[in-house]
Order: C-alpha cells, then structure tokens, then sequence
C-alpha cells in the first residue's frame, strides 16, 4: 500500500512576476505561500502548469523551488513539478529539485513528441530508477495529447517510487477502472476542480487545485469531508462552487487565475508569452461569478 504524500487540497501554485513579467515576484511567492498554509491548504506543487514552468529556464525553475521550501520549512509538503518530454532533462530537474528540499515531484507525462504507453512505462521507470523521491504521474492530455490507460497505470503502480497520479483526463469511468485495477498500490489526485468530490469518492485522497488560489478552505473542506466520509456535504459544496472552478479555466490556465489574483489585489502580474492577458470580456465574466461568491465587491 502505498501512504499519500498529502491528503486534503495542495495548490498547483502560479509564480508572480515582476517588471514586466522579466523577473520571480519572491515577495510575493513568499506571501501567497504563507497565506495558503495559514488557509488550510495541505501541501504546494510548485513549478507545475500552473506556475508556468515552460516559460522558466532551469535556473529559475530550480531557484523557485528551493524558495519555495525554504518558506514552507516542512510545515507541509512540497512538490516540484519535473515532468518532460525528455527523459534524461527530468531526471536531472529531478535531482536538482531533492537538493533543494522538495518531498515530492510531479511529472507530466511527454507531450508533443509524445510516447506510446509501453513508452510511458519506460519513461517513467526509468525516471523512478534515478531518483530518491516519490513520484505523482500528471496525466492530462488535453495539453499533451497522451492519456494513460489503466492498465498501463497498474504496471507504473508497481514501481515503489511511483506513489500517485494527479488525474486530469475527464473521465470518470477510466478513473472507476484505473481505481478498480490499482487499489491503494496508486494514490489517486483530482487533477480537475470541478471533479474533486467524484473522484475522491471513488478512494481519491484529494485534489491539486487552481481553485486554492481564491478559495483555499473550500477546496481543502470539499476534499477533506469526502476523504472523511461526508458524502452529502462534500457534494453540496462541490455543487455549489461549480461555477468558480468552470469560470477559472474560462481560458488556457493559468490565464484566468492569475486575473482572479489580480482582482482580489494579490498584484502577480500577467503569464509570461505565449499566454496573453486575459480578454475584458472574460474578466468581467469572471469578476461576476467571483462577486457573486463574496471574493470581491
């Protein structure tokens, strides 16, 4: 059985700019970090989608991370995002990363020159072979146009370093199959806010959340309770935040939540290119849903 490295919500944790977009925002880093921990959020992923790693070279990538951890100083987990479409650069990130202090890494799976899944499976072992620390999968292939199968995920779960998956593919039933074929031998995340209470009541262990960013203690409490067992309430408040976790991924991420921040006076700039402002349209549309939440007058 394998032990989760968090259970509860971990924020997939944007990095603020400055001057531009030229530089890491570290003050500000360091106080959306405090104040998630302060907020019930239960471990951070640091450097993932979210946090725009594409756009960071590997000395800011690795800078980020060691920040991040020494701000955090073990109070709850951290995971650095690791994941390419290059082998041998993700195990290198990989190991970089454990310097600096990380419990965890995440690793998405290859995207554009994409794999096959017996190419999944090497690619992955061959990472957990080189490392120390235990490893969540990140499958969404709405990004990467690569979806791991359950059966393909029963022979990663096998791997003793390969602990869990952020699940990000939409569908319910391969996560029902995936779950059925694995057990416990693979801890399962919600990759997708809107589906945190499904997925947890199927034996998920949590999410890992753009929805913290503006919402810390509902998206902890939606997981918590059906980790717990709290079926009726857990689904009420999933229900009831539906809105906010659609209108977060009203554009590419982290587009939208970075617009969020930014309305509710975090001031972390704008995405580095290729990811634009978002439109007024949609900001206006966004502001209304978060109004209507109480997120901003």
């Amino acid at each position: 059985m394998k032990t989760p490295i968090f259970t509860g919500s971990c924020i997939a944790i944007i990095t603020p700019f400055k001057d531009g977009g030229r530089k890491i925002d570290y003050d500000k880093f360091e106080k959306i970090i405090n104040y998630q921990i302060e907020h019930k959020t239960d471990a951070i992923c640091v450097c993932g989608t979210t946090g725009e790693a594409p756009t960071l070279t590997d000395p800011e990538h690795i800078s980020a991370v060691r920040f991040c951890c020494e701000v955090v100083g073990g109070r709850i987990p951290v995971i650095a995002g690791t994941g390419s479409n290059d082998t041998a650069h993700a195990v290198m990130l990989s190991n970089e990363v454990e310097k600096c202090g990380a419990d965890a890494l995440l690793l998405v799976t290859p995207y554009y020159n994409k794999t096959s899944q017996e190419g999944l499976i090497k690619h992955y072992y061959h990472i957990a072979d080189n490392v120390n620390l235990p490893m969540v999968l990140y499958n969404v292939p709405s990004r990467t146009g690569v979806n791991i199968q359950p059966e393909t995920y029963l022979e990663l779960s096998k791997h003793p370093r390969i602990n869990a998956v952020k699940e990000a593919n939409g569908d319910i039933s391969s996560v029902a199959k995936t779950r059925a074929l694995c057990g416990d031998e693979l801890v399962m995340y919600s990759g997708n806010d809107d589906q945190i209470f499904p997925i947890t009541a199927y034996g998920g262990k949590g999410v890992i959340s753009v929805l913290s960013h503006v919402a810390p203690e509902v998206a902890h409490d939606i997981a918590a309770l059906a980790v717990a067992g709290e079926y009726e309430k857990s689904r009420a408040m999933q229900l009831e935040w539906l809105d906010l976790c659609n209108a977060l991924f009203c554009d590419v991420n982290p587009i939208p939540v970075k617009a969020a921040m930014n309305l509710m006076g975090w001031d972390v700039g704008d995405c580095r290119l290729p990811l634009p402002r978002l439109s007024d349209a949609k900001t206006e549309f966004l502001a209304s849903v978060m109004r209507k939440h109480g997120l901003i007058a």
